[in-house]
């Protein structure tokens, strides 16, 4: 029963999720800071998983064609994600840190070659929450890609009670998004991964 469930689940769900992220996104009012020039050039994508319900329409707003994947984790709300994000126009790429790490940057790597765009949740899928793992730190390094950092706050929104504090902005609001680019070449390991944690905290909902 609870394998039929969540079957029917990853059916229904991701199509009500999206229709409720076009409502969001169509009913507020928003404004985006370019902190830094954001081209068609090829980048390695991040959000925090907490705001991942309006960060990757921020993406498709400013780039609306670009061949995209996302690595989502193969766990079961990792499926409702993955099936969200596909109608984005965004192709999962299923695995994370945890768990299929090998495969899934064997994909990544793939991806980029093919000349998409990678977009990962850093401190995905289970957090803690804003803690930067190495995975989007790895890719653009090995790729020598620059990273595109996407952030919003919002006015008046719903924050949920999960791991993440998954944030939902309200109907009819303010939302500001944050939206940079910034390169880690030269740096190491520990240095990029300083650098992009401050970087990404920089403008966010606490």
């Amino acid at each position: 029963m609870k394998n039929l469930l969540r079957q029917v689940g990853q059916v229904v769900i991701p199509p009500l999720a999206y229709l409720l992220m076009r409502i969001i996104w169509f009913t507020t009012s928003k404004k985006f800071h370019f902190i830094t020039p954001i081209g068609e050039e090829q980048h390695v994508c991040v959000c925090w998983h907490g705001e991942l319900f309006m960060s990757p329409q921020a993406y498709r707003a400013i780039h609306k064609q670009h061949p995209a994947s996302a690595i989502i984790s193969s766990h079961f709300d990792g499926s409702l994600i993955a099936g969200t994000l596909k109608l984005l126009g965004i192709r999962p790429l299923r695995g994370s840190s945890r768990k299929g790490a090998h495969k899934v940057l064997l994909q990544a790597f793939k991806s980029i070659k093919k000349g998409e765009e990678v977009l990962i949740t850093p401190d995905g899928p289970k957090g803690p929450r804003h803690h930067m793992s190495d995975g989007a730190i790895g890719i653009a390094l090995k790729s020598k890609l620059p990273i595109f950092i996407m952030n919003f706050t919002a006015e008046s929104f719903w924050q949920l009670k999960s791991w993440d504090k998954f944030v939902i902005p309200k109907p009819f609001t303010k939302v500001d998004f944050y939206i940079q680019s910034i390169s880690l070449e030269g740096m190491e390991l520990d240095e990029a991964r300083e650098y992009l944690s401050r970087k990404m905290l920089e403008h966010t909902i606490g």
